[in-house]
Parts: C-alpha cells; sequence; structure tokens
C-alpha cells in the first residue's frame, strides 16, 4: 500500500477512534500519535534497508517531537492508533498486529538483555489502557482489552480482558466498554 494510501487510512481510521476528532485536517495536523507511526515507518524502512544507525536517529527525533518512542525494528500493523500518545514505548521485536489501539503511557517492553525476541506480540484487535506494561516475549490473542495500569507478563488467548498487577486474563462478556464501540448511550451523561 502506498504511503499516502496509508496515512489517509490513517486518519479515517482516527476518525472511528476518537470522538472528539473534527476533521481530517485537525488529525493530520494535530495527532501525535499518527506522527509517531508515520515516522516510526519511514524509520522502519531504513532499518529494513541495512540503515540501522540513520533509522534510530529519526525515531529518536520522533520521540523528541511526539514523546512517543516506537523502536525501527518492530513491526506494526496497519491502522494502529495511539491515543494521546505521551510515554508510549515499543520495544525492537514488538509486533503489532492490525487495529491495534493504544492510550497514553502504554510500555510495550522486553525482558532480559539477551537476542531474540524479547517483547511482546499484540494480535489483531487489541486495545491496551493508559499505563499498561505488556512484558516480555509473550502474545497477546486478537480482540482481547488490557486495562489501565494493568502489568501483563503472561500469555492471554483471544478475547481476554486483562487487569491487575499482575495481570490475569479472564473471558471477555461483550459489555466491556472499548473505544468506538457504539453501545455506550450518550445520554447517560447529559
Amino acid at each position: 500500500m502506498a504511503f499516502y494510501s496509508r496515512m489517509r487510512e490513517d486518519i479515517a481510521n482516527a476518525r472511528r477512534h476518537d470522538p472528539a476528532a473534527r476533521s481530517g485536517f485537525e488529525i493530520a495536523v494535530a495527532y501525535s500519535g499518527l506522527h509517531a507511526v508515520w515516522w516510526y515507518r519511514i524509520a522502519h524502512r531504513m532499518w529494513r534497508a541495512g540503515l540501522k544507525t540513520p533509522a534510530r536517529f529519526v525515531s529518536q527525533f520522533a520521540r523528541f517531537l511526539t514523546g512517543i518512542e516506537i523502536h525501527p525494528g518492530a513491526t506494526i500493523g496497519r491502522r494502529f492508533f495511539i491515543d494521546h500518545g505521551m510515554g508510549v514505548v515499543v520495544g525492537e521485536t514488538t509486533w503489532v498486529g492490525d487495529d491495534v489501539m493504544v492510550y497514553h503511557g502504554v510500555t510495550l517492553g522486553g525482558k532480559g538483555s539477551g537476542r531474540g525476541k524479547r517483547h511482546p506480540t499484540i494480535q489483531n484487535g487489541v486495545t491496551v489502557g493508559a499505563g499498561a506494561k505488556v512484558l516480555g516475549s509473550i502474545t497477546i490473542g486478537a480482540r482481547s482489552v488490557i486495562g489501565a495500569n494493568a502489568v501483563v507478563i503472561h500469555d492471554a488467548p483471544a478475547d481476554s480482558v486483562l487487569t491487575g498487577v499482575p495481570a490475569r486474563a479472564r473471558p471477555r462478556t461483550g459489555h466491556e466498554q472499548i473505544p468506538g464501540d457504539d453501545w455506550l448511550d450518550p445520554a447517560l451523561y447529559i
């Protein structure tokens, strides 16, 4: 997919996830999470082309501008959305699937200093709440929800809800509030 087509897809995805978004222009200009992902894509291409040090410079420049650090060696799928963004860290061997959403203060980090896979695998459709830490070479199953400030250190099956320190997985019931879901009645807040 061409870079500009992917940008348009990202902007549309942000509009789906953020009810405060007023226009595509506003999203393109003012959403630091989107900017971090766009810079990541440039750095990732450089990384894959063997330009590792320049790729790290680009990623650090993006961190300086956005407050979001995404290692250029990470693998990130389509429609990755970072809401609010500040303090998000994505490690080198992290793998993120499509349609994943993370909030501010999230760490997708490693355990240990050895070589090889040290960071988590986040499958498609996962939502990671503010301040959550997902650590080590673990797999979070598709469509799971990780609660705010959870510390996840074990694998979780698909369609799980993970909360606590350390986080424990339980099956989703379908009643959890997930950004973008339409079940929440706005009249409750009037």
